[in-house]
């Protein structure tokens, strides 16, 4: 078993890949980077990703301060979803995917 390094002695692509790594998480931040977004448009948006999945992958995000929860006081509540600080600056980061996607899809086309 590994010992947990401290986030300032980590490897920065290392760091980076461990907070984005995941099924769910360049999906979601993907979505919620185009605006804000609340619960059910999310898992809507999504498709076929479990409540209890959707759920875990917010908090994990919201831990690492990538991603912001705000928490109507209303009947019934509402809950919407935003890009911290931090998180805006994967903007350009997801951009760049998209278009290496793009990219990657015309080349397997060849």
């Amino acid at each position: 078993m590994a010992k947990a390094q401290a986030v300032n002695e980590q490897c920065p692509i290392e760091l980076g890949l461990n907070i984005l790594s995941g099924k769910w998480k360049l999906k979601i931040l993907w979505h919620i980077s185009k605006g804000t977004v609340r619960f059910n448009e999310l898992q809507r948006l999504l498709g076929n990703i479990t409540t209890k999945t959707l759920t875990q992958q917010l908090r994990e995000l919201e831990e690492q301060k990538i991603v912001l929860r705000n928490v109507f006081p209303e009947v019934p509540p509402r809950v919407e979803y935003s890009l911290s600080e931090i998180g805006i600056t994967l903007k350009p980061v997801l951009g760049e995917l998209c278009k290496w996607g793009k990219i990657y899809q015309e080349y397997q086309r060849k």
